[in-house]
């Protein structure tokens, strides 16, 4: 099984686009051949002369940027370094998975508590400060543990200002 060459078409057969381009690049070259005057291209492309000069100065600078050298190699474009980067991070991500897990395993054999995940909120205010309960409920906890112990009560912060207020 020998692997057959494909040939490029090459010359007027390998040029793409509609008819009317087609048309138009004819009658532009024709004119720039000598074949044709502007009057007559302008006529037939049903243009202005104007808007045929125009023309003619867009397909002149199309010829001139299909001569420019390319740069050899491949060129990367721009969704290819966006592909590459997008696969990077997901396997950045699937490392730093893997490694936390490792360090959770090695905490736990070793008897190591966890620590405090940063993300985690619950026990947190808007401020970012520990929410703390109503005084007077500690105050009344510490009173009903104290009932039965034969300790002195405990003076309420109402009761230190108002003593403080008599002196």
């Amino acid at each position: 099984m020998t692997k057959e060459k494909r040939v490029k078409p090459m010359g007027a057969k390998a040029l793409t686009g509609s008819a009317e381009a087609k048309r138009q690049a004819a009658v532009i070259l024709e004119v720039l051949s000598g074949l044709r005057r502007t009057e007559d291209a302008s006529a037939a492309m049903k243009i202005a002369l104007p808007r045929y000069y125009l023309l003619e100065t867009r397909a002149l600078q199309g010829l001139i940027a299909a001569l420019e050298p390319r740069p050899k190699g491949r060129q990367r474009r721009p969704e290819d370094e966006i592909a590459g980067l997008e696969k990077d991070r997901s396997r950045l991500q699937r490392e730093l998975n893997r490694t936390q897990a490792l360090v959770r395993a090695s905490q736990r054999a070793m008897g190591i508590p966890q620590a405090a995940k940063d993300d985690d909120k619950s026990k947190l205010g808007g401020t970012g400060r520990k929410k703390r309960g109503a005084t007077v409920r500690a105050i009344r906890t510490v009173r009903a543990l104290r009932r039965g112990l034969d300790m002195p009560p405990v003076a309420t912060v109402d009761e230190d200002k108002a003593a403080a207020v008599k002196s």
